[in-house]
């Protein structure tokens, strides 16, 4: 199919190296050690993920992808026709088209991602996908400011698209600013669709973080590589491993990387020790019950207007509107 490139506009906001170089220092600096989350996604890193993705643990995108083939109608209906459609964390985008292809022609598209090269693959196989939909690319940490572009075509509404289990990565204090954000994003008479993960078995959690494969830990270890390479680090990879324990009495998984001996590493000039059996977060993954992300909804200013879910209530996808 010919791709029109006069729909394809990158907006370029993704952070600096001098950004990204305080940002993993000061989480370094903390107790407990952590990293930011944000900067897991380098090229190799987005496409472990999608791997990660792939595997038998990994319950949660089969799930999510499920849930929507089974009620496309009845989101499409719940967002309604001419909607511009804002993806904060955009990744590879299966679940996105599902989406494209079931809504009452969209006004347009916007992804946002901080990988650059992944976003320009898959927003230019969006518009070959979609040649008749406007689609702008923001290459951006979606936790950050950054602007929304304007579309040709006039939206009747907007609505933000927030699927997988993203909202799970923050704390709840944070999740609370993320959900307000979408909400101003999507304006009064907007919305938000968004994937919640939902509290179950730990030994199903840990196995959906922690592969039989390795493809959780080497996404982990990715970290540690990107850092060499960019910010001329010392890390030995071979001294960290990696673990993904399910913290029951918090809701969530524990992403982190274990320092096996004490070391000192240094990073751009900077030096960190690491205490042998020291563990460096990496990222969350918080699980919720109904009740629990409604009242998180509505710290937010968001309510809960409709809630699909597969029929072992592993995954919900929900829509939210301001209240």
């Amino acid at each position: 199919m010919h791709t029109n490139m006069t729909n394809f506009d990158m907006h370029d906001f993704a952070p600096s190296t001098d950004t990204m170089r305080n940002d993993v220092l000061h989480g370094l600096c903390r107790s407990p050690k952590e990293l930011p989350s944000q900067y897991l996604y380098d090229e190799r890193g987005a496409k472990l993920f999608e791997r990660i993705c792939e595997t038998q643990e990994y319950y949660l995108t089969r799930t999510e992808l499920g849930i929507l083939r089974r009620n496309m109608d009845a989101m499409a209906a719940r967002v309604g026709p001419g909607a511009l459609v804002i993806e904060p964390g955009s990744g590879s985008g299966l679940k996105t088209r599902m989406l494209l292809h079931g809504l009452d022609d969209p006004a347009g598209y916007v992804p946002v991602d901080v990988a650059r090269e992944q976003l320009t693959q898959f927003a230019t196989s969006v518009v070959g996908e979609f040649p008749k939909l406007e689609v702008k690319p923001v290459c951006a940490d979606f936790t950050d400011d950054y602007e929304v572009p304007v579309c040709d075509n006039a939206a009747r509404t907007r609505v933000c698209y927030f699927p997988g289990s993203t909202i799970g990565n923050f704390k709840p204090t944070v999740a609370i600013d993320v959900l307000q954000h979408l909400a101003e994003l999507c304006d009064d008479d907007g919305g938000v669709l968004i994937g919640v993960d939902m509290k179950k078995d730990r030994e199903m959690l840990e196995a959906a973080y922690d592969d039989a494969q390795g493809v959780s830990r080497d996404f982990a270890l990715n970290y540690l590589v990107r850092l060499n390479r960019e910010l001329n680090a010392g890390f030995r990879v071979e001294q960290f491993d990696y673990e993904a324990p399910y913290n029951e009495s918090l809701g969530r998984i524990e992403m982190a990387l274990v320092s096996s001996r004490d070391q000192v590493v240094g990073i751009n000039g900077s030096s960190v020790r690491f205490n042998h059996g020291e563990r460096v977060h990496t990222e969350y993954s918080y699980k919720y019950t109904l009740a629990e992300f409604a009242a998180l909804a509505e710290k937010a200013g968001l309510r809960v207007k409709q809630t699909w879910t597969d029929s072992e209530e592993l995954f919900s996808v929900q829509y939210l509107e301001p209240r």
